[in-house]
């Protein structure tokens, strides 16, 4: 039965993709705000097509430039966030040449980074700042990997750093926003540490069998979870500021992870 629902939800994403593909190509060579909008209902389309519910408390941000800072379990994110808003992010190079969600990246908008060479840091925050100061809401996983998601890893400090300073030099205000990402049901039952993995993908998993595992199943539970943002002013300190963002985004994380996220929570599954 499962790898029927996979057949099945695998040819009708496909035939929702095909036709917006080409759109997306054409929206990215305008000035419209079509290139932003399209993502976002692609990304709604396939967590409804996957069965990811998304429990939402609190929202992204109004003001700008907006950089948020989240944690990072799986490649679902990518999917999760994107039905929220429109999002690009920050992943790296790797990512580029993957087949099929190379494509996909590229289409949202993100922004590559080597985080293998320390050189390439300063230009690839100089393409974050002019996108921020465009006006896109630029995410960032500030761990720098996914991990299995029970648990937040320490942020990285050197391109939250350089991504405030390209997008503000020395005197303007950046907006930071925390975010926690936490998968929390399966078939409706809590999930529970040792049924993390079957979202979270990271180590040495292989994303082709990952995926499909996925797909079978379904009936995945996420809550996201949006904090305060934080004004960043031009003399803030960097590594204060990063230990401020993980604490808020490891607490975040721990409450919706227990069950604690909101009383008051939006199932906007939309």
């Amino acid at each position: 039965m499962s790898r029927a629902r996979a057949a099945i939800v695998l040819l009708a994403l496909t035939a929702v993709t095909l036709p917006l593909i080409p759109l997306q190509w054409l929206a990215l060579r305008g000035n419209g705000n079509l290139k932003r909008r399209l993502p976002v209902v692609w990304h709604r389309i396939a967590c409804r097509m996957v069965g990811i519910k998304v429990h939402e408390v609190g929202q992204p941000a109004a003001e700008r430039p907006l950089l948020i800072t989240a944690n990072h379990a799986s490649w679902i994110d990518i999917t999760v966030l994107g039905s929220r808003a429109p999002l690009s992010f920050i992943a790296k190079t790797e990512v580029a040449n993957w087949p099929v969600f190379g494509l996909f990246a590229k289409l949202q908008r993100s922004v590559f980074v080597d985080r293998q060479r320390r050189s390439a840091t300063a230009r690839t925050a100089e393409e974050i700042g002019t996108r921020m100061a465009s006006g896109d809401a630029m995410v960032l996983f500030a761990e720098g990997t996914s991990n299995s998601g029970n648990y937040v890893l320490p942020f990285r400090s050197a391109l939250i750093g350089a991504a405030r300073h390209a997008v503000a030099g020395e005197e303007g205000d950046v907006w930071i926003q925390p975010l926690a990402i936490a998968y929390t049901g399966l078939h409706g039952l809590p999930m529970g540490r040792q049924f993390r993995p079957h979202v979270a993908w990271y180590g040495d998993m292989e994303m082709v069998p990952h995926f499909m595992e996925v797909v079978k199943q379904g009936a995945i539970d996420v809550w996201v979870v949006w904090g305060e943002p934080v004004k960043v002013p031009a003399d803030a300190d960097r590594k204060a500021l990063t230990r401020q963002l993980e604490e808020t985004v490891r607490a975040l994380s721990a409450e919706a992870l227990a069950g604690r996220a909101s009383a008051s929570a939006l199932f906007s599954n939309r």
